[in-house]
């Protein structure tokens, strides 16, 4: 998985309006995620998923929001398939086994709390 951080950037993120679609790019056969915040209570990350990629099964300690902002998904969910589309979320309860993956290209945010 790529991942595209620049710190002086952060600033040029804060208080104005972005679509956040066009903070994150696709790149080929590839997932690239960009960290927008990340703090002890918790993260918010863009994620852009290439056509056939995905995130094997694995669990995570917190509760987990994710919102698709183009795009498909299926997000497996104690081996429960979710189709999630442009607009829609789900939410993943923490320690609970998921993986996602690539329907058609897509993008996603990902809100985890940690406390």
């Amino acid at each position: 998985m790529k991942h595209e951080k620049d710190e002086s950037e952060k600033d040029t993120l804060v208080a104005r309006a972005m679509k956040m679609a066009d903070l994150v790019k696709y790149q080929k056969k590839a997932i690239v995620s960009r960290t927008l915040i990340d703090t002890k209570a918790g993260n918010v990350t863009l994620f852009a998923f290439d056509e056939t990629q995905g995130l094997s099964e694995h669990r995570a300690p917190f509760d987990a929001l994710v919102s698709i902002l183009c795009g498909e998904a299926e997000v497996l969910m104690e081996g429960k398939p979710i189709l999630l589309k442009e607009g829609e979320m789900t939410i993943i309860p923490a320690n609970k086994p998921h993986a996602v993956k690539a329907v058609s290209r897509f993008k996603m945010l990902l809100i985890m709390i940690r406390e």
